[in-house]
């Protein structure tokens, strides 16, 4: 059976509050509400400390300021932890992804240019390999009970179903997909279970939910309920007392198939 995976969430923008050049660690609630915490690569080498399965790196003013992800970040992640990353942010090229791989991320999240130039996600993993490609889905509910993906560090809405992106986005060979509720994103209020299920039950994909842990019991619901290969979490593991390991061994408690790391 397939081991479930707990994945730290590394967002991050330019300090406004140390160097406008440096890259910082920041937690967000609705994609609005910002919040500096410290260093990227630090907490990431934390977060290998406490046992967490892989991590995900995304630099989210990227798109919005048209610029590519700040490799100078990857490269020091590269050099300083010892486990499976993912890099998001900027990516609009097989270039892009071939920089990025080759500085050392495992993995490539592609965003607003696969909404953009859905072809991208064909020929990046005919280049790559799909195991290479993770398909970033940010959404909204609408007032109307629809759900809606949003591009450009949420600022954009399209008329995208996220379900039907996703399911698109895997045929066309991504090989993973991340889900992000922009409506729970940093309220610990639980993840969206309906939607992870919809998008688990008609991909053929791993997928990968995230937006609203706030108590263990979140990721056992996401496990369970939303049928979710990973949850990642940002604003939890870096406010909550409990660490990655001790999650886990929570999860593992409740029956989920997860690492247990010693």
């Amino acid at each position: 059976m397939q081991k479930k995976r707990l994945i730290p969430k590394l967002q991050m923008k330019a300090s406004h509050s140390v160097n406008p050049h440096q890259m910082v660690l920041v937690t967000t609630k609705g994609f609005i509400e910002i919040l500096e915490i410290g260093d990227p690569v630090s907490q990431a080498k934390i977060y290998e400390a406490q046992s967490a399965d892989e991590l995900i790196f995304l630099d989210l003013d990227a798109s919005i300021e048209k610029r590519k992800t700040r490799i100078d970040v990857v490269k020091r992640a590269a050099e300083e932890i010892f486990m499976p990353f993912t890099v998001g942010g900027g990516v609009s090229t097989l270039d892009d992804f071939r920089v990025l791989l080759a500085n050392g991320a495992d993995k490539v999240s592609v965003n607003t240019s696969a909404v953009q130039n859905p072809d991208l996600i064909n020929r990046a993993a005919d280049v790559f390999g799909a195991q290479c490609v993770v398909l970033s889905i940010d959404y909204k509910e609408n007032t109307d009970g629809q759900y809606y993906v949003w591009i450009t560090g949420g600022t954009i809405k399209t008329n995208l179903d996220p379900v039907a992106w996703a399911l698109e986005g895997a045929l066309r060979g991504a090989g993973e997909i991340l889900l992000t509720s922009i409506d729970r994103d940093g309220s610990r209020r639980g993840l969206d279970l309906e939607l992870t299920r919809k998008v688990s039950e008609n991909v053929s994909v791993p997928v990968i939910t995230s937006g609203g842990c706030g108590l263990a019991s979140h990721f056992i619901d996401g496990f369970k309920v939303g049928k979710a290969d990973a949850v990642s979490a940002g604003t939890y593991f870096c406010f909550k007392d409990e660490n990655p390991m001790q999650t886990r061994s929570q999860i593992k408690n409740a029956g989920i198939p997860i690492r247990i790391h010693q």
